[in-house]
């Protein structure tokens, strides 16, 4: 805590306006306590949650049926502008297509980020319409990540119509392009540098409290040659049996164990335009994570070779295209210290007074990467229970994304510090 904001503490201690939790915790301790939670005023946001969560899953159904494939996410984005503007948030929308809205605190608490991503994987065409089926609503998207957005909101109204005055600053946003590479969230902190106490990414399913970060890496390897007719294809170099060559090796590849762990996956695969030639240019991609940096860059470079060797036995030119680099935050050893942030014991207290599952695991996958990488204490926060994500039979638990809700305003407040009307 800086100097700054102690004596702002200290000055709204003898004042009577101090926050809650006037003193921050310390490392190794939470700011929840069930003071917290009983707080008149958050009692009156939570309730209004509830009563108005009908109203929550309808605007969750209307979100998810605006369109936003990352690099697309305009509309949305300004249907979130819209609504963050109307509780009278300073919003504003950066080069990127991030919808940022700032909510002031009254000083002397920290800067809390919420970060809800706006873009899914499904392409512009995709049919995004939602189905009610019971419980579950079903949708390409609907839970990754248009959940997210209306708990966003939500959270964002239940602080306004409880007048709850918070000492530090809550930044929301609702950030562009995550799925290809966090693009939006790390334009936000390379512009913000120094803004951010605590990132908070709204993302993921109930159950885990990732404080990690999960390196991934995304590469195209690409094979040259010259083509030839089927007919003279005899000893000839030849791309696709180097492809082909390369991608069986990789896959022979043997992960080390008790060193954090790795996965890799080739999922795309291009060349040739007609059956009766060899293709000039076959191509395929690598999907590469580990949260050991090292790791990570010892199996690049044993891929690297792989494909290298593949492309000599055949005669062939080879070249690699990197599309997306996301460092590694470190094996769970690594983060020990991280563990026990007030952040993150926090988020465990609250998720447990709400009983809700919450496990914090040494990895993850969100906007929060690019705030762990960073050094900023940094989780993800789940939006509802759901399952096949990335796929067109998307689903979510729609009953779930009440208590998730809740649970983040709590952690909020927890955080941020409540701030009480001083006394006459």
């Amino acid at each position: 805590m800086t100097t700054s904001r102690l004596t702002l503490i200290v000055a709204a201690v003898l004042l009577g306006t101090a926050p809650l939790s006037a003193q921050a915790p310390a490392h190794g301790e939470s700011a929840f306590s069930p003071r917290v939670a009983e707080h008149p005023q958050v009692r009156q946001a939570l309730d209004w949650i509830e009563a108005h969560f009908d109203d929550q899953v309808e605007e969750w159904i209307r979100i998810n049926e605006i369109p936003a494939p990352s690099g697309m996410e305009e509309e949305r984005g300004r249907y979130v502008a819209e609504q963050m503007r109307a509780e009278g948030l300073e919003v504003s929308v950066d080069a990127i297509g991030n919808v940022i809205g700032v909510r002031r605190g009254t000083g002397g608490g920290p800067t809390l980020v919420f970060a809800a991503h706006l873009d899914t994987v499904h392409p512009i065409d995709t049919d995004v319409s939602v189905e009610r089926d019971g419980e579950i609503l079903r949708s390409p998207g609907i839970f990754d990540n248009s959940a997210s957005v209306a708990n966003m909101l939500a959270m964002i109204r239940a602080l306004e119509r409880a007048n709850l005055q918070t000492a530090g600053d809550l930044i929301f946003i609702g950030t562009a392009q995550e799925e290809v590479g966090l693009k939006g969230m790390i334009h936000w902190l390379d512009e913000n540098e120094g803004v951010t106490d605590m990132l908070i990414a709204m993302d993921g399913g109930l159950g885990r409290i990732p404080y990690g970060a999960l390196g991934i890496y995304w590469s195209w390897f690409h094979f040259h040659a010259e083509g030839s007719h089927t007919n003279t294809s005899a000893g000839r170099p030849h791309t696709a049996r180097a492809l082909a060559d390369a991608i069986q090796s990789i896959f022979e590849i043997e992960i080390p164990v008790g060193r954090g762990g790795a996965v890799y996956n080739v999922g795309m695969l291009r060349g040739g335009s007609v059956f009766n030639a060899i293709p000039e240019r076959a191509s395929f991609s690598v999907d590469l994570r580990s949260v050991n940096p090292i790791l990570l860059d010892s199996l690049q470079t044993e891929i690297e070779r792989r494909v290298a060797e593949a492309a000599e036995r055949h005669g062939v030119e080879w070249e690699i295209e990197e599309d997306n680099r996301m460092p590694a935050g470190g094996t769970e050893e690594d983060l020990a210290d991280r563990r026990t942030h007030p952040l993150i014991l926090t988020a465990e207290d609250v998720y447990g007074h709400f009983e809700l599952p919450n496990e914090p695991v040494a990895s993850g996958s969100t906007d929060a990467n690019a705030g762990v990488v960073r050094g900023i204490p940094s989780i993800s926060v789940g939006r509802s229970r759901g399952g096949d994500q990335h796929t067109l039979s998307e689903w979510a638990h729609w009953p779930s994304a009440l208590p998730a809700s809740q649970a983040v305003l709590v952690l909020a407040v927890s955080l941020a510090g409540i701030v009480d009307a001083p006394q006459p």
